[in-house]
This record gives C-alpha cells, sequence and structure tokens, in this order.
C-alpha cells in the first residue's frame, strides 16, 4: 500500500458490466465523502469505469470470477485500486491509440484514458491490478 494512505471503502464484485453502476454509485460515495473538488468528477468517472471494464472484459473473462475495487485516502489524494483475477497482460508494450492506424478501431483507449485522466496510474502484478490516484483538489 502507497504511504500514507488509509483505506476508506472496498468493494468485491462479479466480474460482469453489469456492476459498472456500483462503481458508478462507489465514485459519487467517494467525491462526495471526500469533498472533491466537483470538476474532477468526469475524469475520476472515466478512468475507474475504464479500470473496472478492462478488469472484467480482459482479466477475470468469467463471471464466476471477481474484481476487487478499493478506495484508500491521504489528506491531499485519493487512490482507486482494481484488481482482478487474470494473468496480467504487457502494459509498458501497447499500441497507441491516436496512431493513424488506430484512430477507427473501437478498443484500445483504456489505459490511454487513464494514463490522462488521472494524475497518477501505477500496474501492478504483472499488470492485474491497476492504482489510480487523483489529488483531491
Amino acid at each position: 500500500m502507497k504511504e500514507g494512505f488509509k483505506l476508506f471503502d472496498s468493494l468485491v464484485l462479479s466480474a460482469t458490466l453489469e456492476n459498472l453502476s456500483k462503481i458508478e454509485s462507489l465514485i459519487d460515495r467517494v467525491c462526495v465523502e471526500l469533498s472533491v473538488n466537483p470538476d474532477l468528477y468526469g475524469n475520476i468517472l472515466i478512468a475507474v469505469t475504464e479500470a473496472f471494464n478492462n478488469a472484467v472484459t480482459h482479466g477475470s473473462m468469467s463471471t464466476a470470477k471477481t474484481v476487487k475495487v478499493d478506495v484508500l485516502s491521504s489528506d491531499e489524494e485519493f487512490m482507486i485500486s482494481v484488481s482482478d483475477d487474470g494473468q496480467g497482460f504487457d502494459y509498458n508494450n501497447l499500441p497507441d491509440p491516436t496512431a493513424p492506424e488506430n484512430l477507427e478501431k473501437e478498443n484500445g483507449r483504456g489505459i490511454f484514458l487513464m494514463k490522462n485522466l488521472a494524475d497518477e496510474v501505477e500496474f501492478l502484478d504483472n499488470g492485474s491490478q491497476v492504482r489510480l490516484v487523483f489529488n483531491q483538489n
């Protein structure tokens, strides 16, 4: 766990996209209870739902498996960790979604979005866990 962070909330959900509404509710609660700047809400919502979507569609790949979402907070920032039961992936070798040959593809933008919307993104456990850090102001 990152230094200075305390567990704020935690969910363990079956690996199904139908649970996206629970992720959205969690983000709503976190933003209200931690008094997060409302201007950051959209960035947080998109980044975390992309992380959850990736965990379900690429990581767990089975409704019998689970996705764990932990919210940790410190005085200045908070972190949302999304972990799946998968084998991970090579997060250092991904196609550039802004390259001309990838612009019309329907997928492949999730990690790009996370990196551009969160203040810090870290992959652990061979990519089966992503930590998204956001400044609270």
